[in-house]
């Protein structure tokens, strides 16, 4: 591998008011390398890729592509001298079509007029190099999300991108994703591409990544190579301490017995909506985490809507305390002690042009009646508990919520609904796209919460994550719930893998 950087980041500093978000940073990235950019959400990843790409100035440092010294001032003009980035959430136009998307702004024409034959084309053979063969006429959003990265990654490699910045791309796929991704990512490396990958799945990492760079806290821990540095000291660089404290927590859920969890906050009775979720029986105890474990598509959040009343049931029941409950809606479901913090926490969840103490209180507010405000002292003061008791970063109320990381975003979602005190808190994938250690402190939080005496269903698709925490595990299948397995030492993950591969029913 030639040792002359594409790329060469030295001594980058970006502050923002009250915090040094990167400190000295120097980063380099080779020709034909997979480089895995590491580190804790808040630990200056996304403020590295912004800095790098126009999106914010420097404060300090150099920035040179080859042997030339450059300094952008927008996206827009990084992807002109050839740096493409794909985000996690895909940054295109759902109701356009395959090939406008690829070519969008970039339309072949003549005399003024879109060649629309030409432009279908072009766009086929640029999918056939990443071998995806699809209708490039039909609209965007009639295909998965897997199909829709790779869409994006197209309209990257026609640019003639030297640079291609991959920014958590594995997030919402399923293992044939995974691998269809890679294929493509170690095809584009082989023809010379430098490839940034940015993801916190430890074992994608060391299966795609030649090298890495780690980041704590806005400075440069270090440049690896992948095969010399072992997973758990990688993660000691990423969050400066060992994560014993997850073996504790799967010790306190599984100290906790089925006699114990002994009081039904509700009840699912052949509840069902057609299309979404076969019919399934679920009943959630007082202190009980009920763990949600499947495949991509398997029917995880759909069940978690209908129990929430985001979706309505056309089969069965509710029953809360025991009695047949009307939860048509979410206002209902909040009205039953209910909450729900959505797995999209972008286009669900967070507002992104309110602050972090309008979005914690939103809920709160909503179910007292805009007629009847919060009083601002009341506001601070169960703000800065939850922020203190999330270790949400940085602690500062006014900071606009879309300027803080993706771990504390979702930090800033639970703080919502637990400020509410919800008998059942049903979460969905709660730890997506976050680094080590804010998952560690989410997942340290769920257990705290069940110890309390909180109900919560925990919708996840890591199965090791499902495992530590729940005292039960609902499995599902093709949008059926197949079984229910009490955790214990007989339930690993290889068993819940042929409960999903068998598809054996309860």
């Amino acid at each position: 591998m030639a040792e002359q950087a594409v790329l060469r980041m030295t001594g980058i500093k970006k502050i923002f008011p009250g915090v040094v978000a990167l400190d000295g940073v120097d980063f380099r990235l080779l020709p034909g390398e997979i480089h895995a950019l590491m580190g804790e959400n808040g630990a200056g990843k996304s403020t590295l890729i912004k800095v790098l790409t126009g999106v914010y100035g420097i404060d300090g440092g150099e920035i040179h592509l080859g042997d030339a010294p450059v300094l952008f001032t927008g996206p827009l003009q990084a992807q002109q001298a050839g740096i493409s980035t794909v985000y996690q959430e895909v940054n295109l136009c759902p109701n356009l079509s395959v090939a406008e998307n690829i070519f969008i702004g970039r339309e072949p024409r003549r005399f003024g007029r879109i060649q629309w034959s030409e432009m279908r084309r072009r766009a086929h053979g640029l999918l056939a190099r990443l071998d995806l063969d699809i209708d490039v006429s039909a609209q965007l959003d009639s295909f998965s999300l897997a199909i829709q990265q790779m869409v994006a990654i197209a309209r990257a490699i026609d640019i003639q991108a030297r640079v291609l910045i991959l920014d958590e791309p594995t997030s919402s796929l399923d293992a044939s994703e995974v691998d269809q991704l890679f294929a493509v990512m170690r095809r584009l490396r082989d023809d010379g591409v430098a490839i940034l990958f940015v993801s916190h799945f430890l074992d994608q990492v060391y299966e795609i990544a030649d090298r890495m760079t780690v980041l704590r806290n806005g400075g440069l821990i270090g440049e690896f190579r992948t095969a010399e540095l072992p997973q758990m000291q990688l993660v000691a660089k990423m969050i400066g301490k060992e994560l014993e404290a997850l073996e504790k927590i799967e010790e306190q859920t599984k100290d906790v017995t089925v006699a114990e969890r002994r009081t039904p906050i509700l009840e699912a009775r052949e509840l069902g909506r057609t299309g979404a979720i076969a019919p399934f029986n679920l009943t959630i105890h007082q202190g009980e985490v009920v763990g949600l474990a499947g495949l991509l598509g398997s029917g995880r959040t759909e069940l978690a809507r209908l129990l929430f009343g985001a979706d309505r049931p056309d089969h069965g029941e509710l029953l809360v305390d025991g009695k047949a409950a009307a939860i048509k809606a979410p206002r209902d479901a909040m009205a039953n002690g209910i909450a729900f913090s959505s797995e999209n926490r972008r286009t669900e969840g967070i507002i992104g042009e309110l602050t972090v103490r309008e979005n914690i209180i939103l809920a709160l507010q909503a179910a007292r009646g805009w007629t009847r405000p919060i009083p601002r002292r009341r506001q601070d003061e169960l703000v800065d508990k939850y922020i203190k008791a999330l270790q949400i970063r940085p602690a500062d109320p006014e900071r606009q919520v879309r300027d803080l990381s993706g771990g504390n975003q979702q930090k800033v979602l639970l703080a919502r609904w637990l400020i509410v005190e919800p008998r059942l808190l049903i979460i969905d994938e709660p730890t997506r796209g976050i680094d080590v250690g804010a998952k560690a402190e989410i997942q340290r939080l769920v257990a705290q919460l069940a110890d309390g005496g909180m109900a919560v269903l925990f919708v996840s698709a890591e199965l090791e994550e499902v495992l530590r925490l729940s005292h039960k595990i609902e499995v599902l299948r093709d949008r059926r719930l197949v079984e229910e397995l009490e955790n214990g030492d007989d339930v690993d993950a290889d068993r819940i893998m042929q409960t999903i591969a068998s598809g054996a029913t309860s």
